[in-house]
C-alpha cells in the first residue's frame, strides 16, 4: 500500500505546463461572467428570487436576503467572475463565486440544474488550484507567483471531473424508455418543427430512437476519445456538434452545452493550449517566472486521500438511487446530483388538501396563492417538493388556530409517453407521517 501510495503521489505531482489551466480559468470565467449577467438583464433575480413568497431550499434556515439583497449578491457574483477571467485577486475571487454561487444554488430546488452543480464542483477546484500563475493580473503584481509549471493533479481533477459527467450522463441513459421506446425525445421532438432542416423530419419515431441511442453512445465513450492523444481533434468536433444541436433543440437547457464546450477543451496538450495562450495580450506574463516550488511531503499525502475521497464520492454519489426500490423516474429518490440529463417528461395534475380536523372541513389549497407557476410545475411530480409545501401550509394552519391540520396529496401522472395514473396515496395524511416515503405515500409505478 505504501509503494501504491508513493507511485500515486509521483504521478499526480509531477510538474507540467500550467497553460491548460490558465485557458480554462478564462474561458469559464467568460462564461460565469456572461451568465451572471444575463440572469440580472433578464429580470431573473426578481422574478425567481425575490418576488416568490415561499422557496423550496433545500436547508429551511436558508432564505434569499430581504430587499435588494439579491442584487448585491449577483453583483458580487459577477465582480468575481471577472477576478476569476482576469487572475486578479484570484483567489478571493474563484472562493467568493464559488461560496455565492452554493448559496444561490441551495436556495430552492425548483431551478436545480446539472450544470449548476457542476460549476459549483468546477468553481471549487478553481479555488484550489493555482490557475493564476500565468496570463494574470496577480502574476504581474506580484512577481513571487509566476511560474509556468503546477502540478498535475491540477489538472487531472478537471479531465476526471467531466469524465464522470459524460460517463454517468451515459449510462442513465441505459434504460428501456430511452434506448426501446425514444422517449421523452419522442414526445418533445415533435415540437420542433418549426426549425429549418431538421423540422420536418423531427415527427418521426426513427429520429427519436436515433437521436437516443447517439445521445447514449456519446456520453459513454466521448470521454474516453478525448483523453487519447490521436482521436482526440475528431471527439471535439464531436463534443461541438452534440452540445451545439442539443442547445438548438433544447434552448431552455441554459449554459450546460457552453460550459462542456469550454471545460472539455482541458483535455487539450499542453502545446495546443501555450500556442492558444500566446494569442493574447500579455503573454511575457508566463515567461521566465520560476518554476513551481515542490509541494511537502505530508501535504503531498494529504492531498493524494483527499482526491481519493473525492473521487469515491463522485462515483458514489450518483449510484445511491440503487438504495431506494421501485422506478427512479417516479419516485425521483436518489435523482438529482447524479448527471441525470433530460430523461423524464411527467405531465398530470397535482391537489394537494387541508382538512381541519376539527370541523372535518376540507378544501384545496391555492397553490398559486404561494407558489409561481414554475413552481408548481416543478413541485407537482417530485415527492420532497410536495412533502415541502405539506408541511409548509400544514405549518401556517397550526400557528394560526393552534391544532395540527390533515394533508393529503391527490396526483395523477403520466410518465414519459404512457396513459396517467395514480402517483400519490391520497388516504394518507403526510403532515401527520413520520416517513411518508417509507410508508408507500408514492403509489408503485405500472409500467
Amino acid at each position: 500500500m505504501t509503494g501504491f501510495s508513493t507511485k500515486a503521489q509521483d504521478f499526480l505531482f509531477r510538474q507540467v505546463s500550467v497553460a491548460p489551466l490558465v485557458t480554462l480559468r478564462i474561458a469559464l470565467g467568460v462564461l460565469l461572467l456572461y451568465s451572471t449577467l444575463r440572469t440580472w438583464q433578464k429580470g431573473w433575480i426578481a422574478e425567481l428570487y425575490i418576488t416568490p413568497t415561499y422557496h423550496f431550499g433545500f436547508f429551511s434556515w436558508l432564505e434569499p436576503l430581504p430587499g435588494v439583497g439579491m442584487y448585491w449578491v449577483f453583483g458580487l457574483l459577477a465582480l468575481a467572475a471577472l477576478g476569476i477571467t482576469l487572475g486578479l485577486f484570484y483567489r478571493v475571487s474563484t472562493a467568493l463565486f464559488f461560496a455565492l454561487f452554493l448559496y444561490v444554488e441551495l436556495l430552492d430546488k425548483t431551478y436545480y440544474l446539472n450544470h449548476y452543480y457542476l460549476v459549483t464542483l468546477l468553481t471549487f477546484w478553481l479555488a484550489v488550484v493555482p490557475a493564476h500563475r500565468a496570463y494574470s493580473v496577480d502574476a504581474w503584481l506580484f512577481p513571487h507567483l509566476r511560474s509556468t509549471q503546477c502540478a498535475r493533479w491540477c489538472i487531472l481533477i478537471f479531465q476526471v471531473q467531466l469524465s464522470v459527467v459524460y460517463f454517468f450522463a451515459g449510462l442513465a441513459k441505459v434504460n428501456p424508455d430511452w434506448l426501446l421506446r425514444g422517449q421523452p425525445l419522442a414526445t418533445w421532438l415533435p415540437g420542433k418543427y418549426q426549425l429549418p432542416l431538421l423540422g420536418p423530419w423531427l415527427h418521426l419515431k426513427e429520429v427519436a430512437l436515433l437521436f437516443s441511442w447517439l445521445g447514449c453512445l456519446y456520453d459513454l465513450t466521448i470521454w474516453l476519445f478525448l483523453w487519447w492523444r490521436k482521436s482526440r481533434g475528431l471527439a471535439y468536433v464531436a463534443v461541438l456538434a452534440f452540445h451545439l444541436l442539443t442547445y438548438v433543440l433544447f434552448p431552455r437547457i441554459g449554459m450546460f452545452p457552453a460550459i462542456m464546450i469550454c471545460g472539455t477543451l482541458i483535455f487539450f496538450s499542453e502545446g495546443w493550449h501555450q500556442r492558444v495562450l500566446s494569442w493574447l495580450p500579455g503573454s511575457s506574463f508566463a515567461s521566465d517566472g520560476p518554476t513551481a516550488k515542490t509541494t511537502p511531503l505530508a501535504r503531498q499525502k494529504l492531498i493524494t486521500y483527499g482526491l481519493g475521497l473525492y473521487l469515491a464520492v463522485q462515483l458514489c454519489l450518483p449510484l445511491r438511487y440503487l438504495a431506494f426500490p421501485g422506478n427512479l423516474f417516479w419516485h425521483e429518490q436518489g435523482y438529482r446530483f447524479s448527471w441525470r440529463v433530460m430523461l423524464m417528461e411527467k405531465n398530470g395534475y397535482t391537489s394537494v388538501i387541508l382538512r381541519d380536523p376539527a370541523t372535518h372541513r376540507q378544501h384545496e389549497v391555492r397553490q398559486e396563492a404561494y407558489l409561481t407557476p414554475f413552481q408548481r410545475q416543478q413541485m407537482r411530480s417530485q415527492p420532497d417538493m410536495l412533502l415541502q409545501f405539506a408541511q409548509y401550509v400544514g405549518d401556517a394552519f397550526a400557528e394560526q388556530n393552534g391544532y395540527a391540520p390533515e394533508v393529503y396529496v391527490k396526483s395523477r401522472l403520466a410518465l414519459n409517453g404512457r396513459r396517467s395514473q395514480p402517483y400519490t396515496n391520497d388516504t394518507l395524511n403526510v403532515y401527520a407521517a413520520a416517513q411518508p416515503m417509507k410508508q408507500n405515500w408514492i403509489l408503485p409505478f405500472i409500467p
